[in-house]
């Protein structure tokens, strides 16, 4: 099968895929941050970079690009019986049960839109699988549309990205040039992130954002909170 090619249809639809605006819900959630700036340990633009930086790195956009991925070579080789197995263990790298709501919520958010709008035989068989990560579903969906794994992988790093610093902004709180400081030095990161992911597969996966998982889990109990993560 000859590689996948970027048209402006297939670009058109990854931009609104992945848009702020794409109602999947992402705004609701803000990944442990709201803990962390509670704590005191992000308090600045400085300290949301380099916490970005490192959930991009060692956390969960590495761990969630690699499972895009692999959703989407499934796809594209016809091993529907492999995606159950495959988002089984995308929830279980999910160390906290609001993390656990962020991906499963976000992934049927965005199977029961884009079947709406952008039906595909690709997603039919996902109404069967459960629970449901969001990057398996946007894998199947970029897949079945034959959109280009590097261009749906820096997508989705950099929609993760920005709804995380779109809720730092609110946070902490910073303004909107700071904001965009800190979108513009991650270009670095999610571009070798994406490289990092479209060279590995599953059993080179693992994590290592200890202080991320310790307020994920803190946040369950926060008593006074935006976000349901």
């Amino acid at each position: 099968m000859p590689p996948a090619l970027l048209t402006d249809t297939k670009l058109q639809r990854l931009l609104a895929w992945l848009s702020p605006a794409f109602p999947v819900g992402a705004y609701t959630y803000s990944h442990a941050l709201e803990a962390a700036v509670e704590a005191g340990v992000v308090g600045s633009a400085d300290d949301l970079a380099h916490w970005l930086d490192a959930v991009l790195r060692h956390g969960s956009g590495l761990a969630d690009a690699v499972f895009l991925g692999e959703a989407w070579r499934c796809t594209q080789a016809g091993e529907t019986a492999a995606l159950a197995p495959l988002a089984e263990r995308a929830v279980a790298f999910q160390p906290a049960a609001e993390l656990r709501l962020e991906t499963t919520q976000q992934g049927r958010a965005f199977l029961a839109a884009v079947s709406k709008a952008w039906p595909c035989p690709a997603l039919l068989g996902l109404g069967q699988v459960s629970p449901l990560p969001y990057p398996v579903v946007v894998g199947v969906a970029c897949a079945g549309h034959e959109i280009p794994l590097r261009w749906s992988t820096t997508a989705y790093l950099h929609a993760f990205a920005a709804n995380l610093i779109s809720a730092g902004v609110r946070l902490i709180p910073l303004g909107q040039s700071d904001g965009l400081a800190v979108m513009a030095g991650l270009e670095p990161t999610i571009s070798h992130v994406t490289d990092q992911a479209l060279e590995s597969g599953i059993d080179d996966l693992a994590t290592a954002v200890p202080m991320l998982d310790w307020y994920a889990m803190r946040h369950e109990t926060q008593y006074t909170r935006l976000f349901r993560s």
